[in-house]
């Protein structure tokens, strides 16, 4: 998995490829430095795969915005990352963009 991590004021996007599960999950929660953010951007155009442990980082970094009254978003997910959304029923939970 590779993590491309951009800073924008209090806006924090990471632009990650490759697969996200339970080896690589520690790499994006070490790239998550939420201090002084209030707007999260996961892009996963280059996403493969994701697994449970990659859903709870998005939870966890949702809840995290939401405590702070930040928000958090998933931008261009594809079709295989959609459908692990739709069957978790979290499609109707993310922000996806």
């Amino acid at each position: 998995m590779q993590i491309e991590k951009t800073s924008e004021g209090s806006k924090l996007t990471l632009k990650v490829s490759g697969r996200l599960d339970t080896n690589t999950s520690p790499d994006l929660e070490a790239a998550l430095k939420l201090d002084g953010v209030t707007n999260v951007v996961f892009d996963f155009t280059n996403l493969e795969y994701i697994s449970s442990a990659g859903l709870r980082i998005l939870l966890s970094t949702q809840k995290a915005m939401m405590a702070c009254g930040g928000e958090m978003s998933v931008a261009n997910p594809n079709a295989m990352v959609s459908g692990v959304f739709d069957m978790t029923g979290l499609s109707s939970v993310l922000r996806i963009v």
